[in-house]
């Protein structure tokens, strides 16, 4: 279920899910003003004090949870050993307070108990049931099921089985779908097979808060479903990727997969995430670029056209039933 903190705050049941190297404050703002939940992944900024610069920008132009209005913001980091950052990042979420946290590879009690303890909600990406039940025992607030064809890191389950063997565990929490929720179609569908919250990402490079390079966001206009790549060559996790943006080179070269030489293959200066460039199957309904506003207020309308189409099939085969 949605969470009570949410509840009559959300223009749609949707979040804006937090984009490596594409959600930054503008992206945040924008959205959280039109009534989708706006995020962005603390390594946007590439220290814990430029994510305290983000955090106190956010912050001040939403306050605390969001200015009257508005939907709730979130910030997403790893908790994992390898994440040097964990534990300064943590300290700045609890100092400010952020509405939501999502975490993924791991999390732990003691991270759901610090964002609990100020009345933070903690989501957690999973991509198989071992993760989510996991978080579930760490006692986190949502579970974002993470299904095949989503942009950057991304699962293989077919996300209506996922939804299957996942709701009957959540009991009150919330359940967030993740793949190809490009239209607010696809987010009336993905709460008909029972989702409470859709997680949109793809779409939302396309939007003139983006920080995304005037590079990607052509070439997700100019893209389709057959142009999305899924592969853990590139940095050792199972991501899609735009194959234009893959090298036509062997990626591994007998090396272990993930640690393809960036440099060697692309050129002086390349960049995993910059240069090979993520998004989703859904990637071809995106055809435009426009303001967050806007294109919130497109999916509202597409999942109201989405809904009415469903009650009134549903109608028609009770009314079927009955004769």
């Amino acid at each position: 279920m949605i969470p009570a903190s949410l509840a009559g705050r959300l223009r749609l049941p949707a979040i804006a899910s937090p984009l490596f190297l594409v959600s930054g404050p503008d992206l945040v703002v924008e959205t959280c003003r039109a009534g989708m939940v706006g995020t962005f992944p603390s390594f946007n900024q590439r220290t814990p004090e430029g994510y305290e610069a983000w955090l106190k920008d956010i912050r001040g132009r939403l306050g605390g949870g969001a200015a009257p209005g508005a939907a709730p913001w979130a910030a997403q980091f790893a908790i994992h050993r390898t994440n040097r950052r964990q534990d300064a990042d943590m300290a700045l979420t609890v100092q400010y307070q952020v509405p939501i946290l999502i975490t993924a590879l791991g999390i732990t009690r003691e991270v759901v108990d610090a964002v609990h303890a100020y009345g933070g909600l903690v989501f957690h990406d999973a991509i198989n049931m071992r993760h989510a039940k996991r978080a579930l025992e760490a006692g986190v607030d949502g579970i974002i099921a993470v299904c095949a064809g989503a942009g950057g890191h991304a699962g293989l389950y077919n996300p209506f089985a996922f939804i299957g063997e996942l709701r009957p565990l959540l009991g009150d929490k919330a359940l967030i779908l993740s793949g190809c929720m490009i239209d607010g179609a696809a987010i009336a569908g993905a709460i008909a097979a029972g989702a409470d919250l859709a997680y949109v990402g793809t779409r939302f490079v396309n939007t003139t808060e983006s920080l995304a390079s005037a590079r990607m966001k052509q070439m997700v206009i100019a893209s389709n479903i057959d142009d999305i790549e899924y592969s853990a060559e590139v940095d050792g996790v199972g991501a899609n990727w735009l194959r234009q943006t893959m090298p036509t080179t062997n990626l591994r070269d007998g090396a272990a997969v993930g640690t393809m030489d960036v440099t060697r293959v692309l050129g002086e200066g390349a960049k995993r995430w910059r240069d090979i460039l993520s998004a989703g199957q859904g990637v071809g309904a995106t055809r435009d670029t426009v303001p967050a506003a806007e294109l919130v207020a497109r999916l509202e309308r597409e999942f109201h056209a989405a809904a009415g189409r469903l009650g009134r099939i549903a109608s028609g085969a009770v009314r079927r039933e009955a004769a």
